[in-house]
């Protein structure tokens, strides 16, 4: 039997793309999961992997819609020949079933967990150099400084609790607790050995 596997990283993302070539490709029976490639936790993934059987195979559109690294690619692969079952890709044409297929999938494996850490490490240059012009990288604050001083001298008089001054300030409750953190940071003097 022909398992097909689709994946979209968020909720408001579609697989119709997906679901429509794995139809074409004679898929019988499609499982659809919404989550992070990032995470190693799929339980759409497990419980299909789990299920398969000798002679199954597990068709993806794309390979970086099954892995996110060439190690955890060819651990599904392993866990596929454990039950007997081959694996086709329909964008890279690897298919499993051949010796041939077997190298080319892990050669793409290797380049696209390259390409991932490649656009890494630009992202992280990017934000050093963004940080030594004076970037301030995140989000921005909930509370101005006029709010956060005011906000940290309401506590501290005691009659307030985090949860109420987050409510007044119509903010989240950890940026009430990370204004009373920087607070108490600055006001401690730093000791020096």
């Amino acid at each position: 039997m022909r398992i097909g596997y689709a994946r979209v990283s968020t909720q408001e993302q579609e697989t119709r793309a997906q679901l429509d070539a794995l139809t074409a490709a004679g898929v019988e029976l499609i499982h659809e999961e919404k989550r992070s490639g990032a995470s190693m936790r799929r339980p759409v993934l497990d419980k299909l992997l789990r299920n398969l059987k000798r002679g199954d195979t597990l068709v993806v559109y794309k390979l970086d819609r099954i892995a996110r690294s060439l190690k955890h690619l060819l651990s599904i692969i392993d866990r596929l020949q454990d039950r007997g079952a081959d694996f086709h890709s329909l964008t890279e044409h690897i298919d499993t079933n051949t010796p041939a297929g077997r190298l080319m999938l892990q050669m793409l494996g290797a380049f696209a967990e390259f390409e991932r850490e490649m656009i890494r490490e630009r992202t992280r240059s990017g934000m050093q150099a963004a940080k030594k012009r004076g970037v301030r990288l995140g989000r921005p604050r909930s509370l101005d400084p006029v709010q956060e001083r005011q906000a940290v001298a309401q506590w501290r008089t005691g009659r307030y609790t985090l949860t109420a001054l987050a409510h007044q300030y119509g903010c989240h409750l950890s940026s009430i607790k990370r204004a009373v953190y920087r607070a108490d940071q600055v006001s401690q003097p730093r000791l020096i050995d």
